[in-house]
């Protein structure tokens, strides 16, 4: 079977999201161009994971370039997105590897999310051996999200996947493990529960 890219070259649309409560959310990255909208599921801390290091590629890109690239320092007010997921929420795959790129010919950010794979391998080594496979294999490889964007749309996606991120349930003051609406049972306080 050959693999499926879903390719996004300057999307209208490239946001993280959520569904669901705080403590029971499930993460989205989704792309989105015409009629065409691909979502894809991670956890929260990939998205956290990807915004902070896009954030850290666009800073080395603009000093590296002396400040000549195309890349805003922060996220342009004109590109905030605070609308929420499109729907219907169809998940094309669970992302297992993701990427970064920067192509600085055509001043864009790539940005790639791969499909999560069970590799069976008896050794480390064979493990090893099967990833590089994997990652080498452009045609039979895994279904794969692929977005390239502006220094301007990448900065906006990395500002609302923190703030999607940080809008979770707050942290204890005591032991900064999360709150949870029906009580929480925190280490600092030897298991007594307090209310949030």
């Amino acid at each position: 079977m050959s693999r499926q890219v879903f390719l996004y070259d300057h999307p209208e649309r490239f946001v993280a999201g959520t569904v669901g409560l705080p403590g029971r959310r499930s993460f989205f990255l989704q792309a989105s161009a015409g009629s065409r909208v691909t979502s894809v599921a991670l956890e929260k801390t990939q998205v956290a994971a990807l915004a902070e290091r896009m954030d850290e590629l666009l800073d080395e890109v603009v000093r590296r370039s002396g400040g000549s690239a195309s890349v805003p320092a922060v996220a342009p007010s004109d590109n905030t997105d605070t609308a929420p997921l499109d729907t219907p929420i169809e998940e094309e795959f669970r992302v297992g590897t993701m990427a970064l790129a920067w192509d600085g010919e055509e001043q864009l950010m790539i940005v790639e999310a791969q499909a999560l794979v069970e590799l069976d391998a008896d050794t480390e080594e064979d493990l090893a051996e099967a990833e590089e496979r994997l990652l080498q294999d452009e045609e039979n490889g895994p279904p794969m999200l692929r977005v390239r964007l502006t220094g301007a749309q990448a900065r906006a996606f990395a500002k609302r996947a923190l703030d999607i991120v940080n809008a979770g349930r707050p942290p204890c003051p005591l032991c900064s493990l999360p709150l949870d609406p029906e009580g929480h049972v925190c280490p600092r306080q030897n298991g007594y529960r307090r209310g949030a």
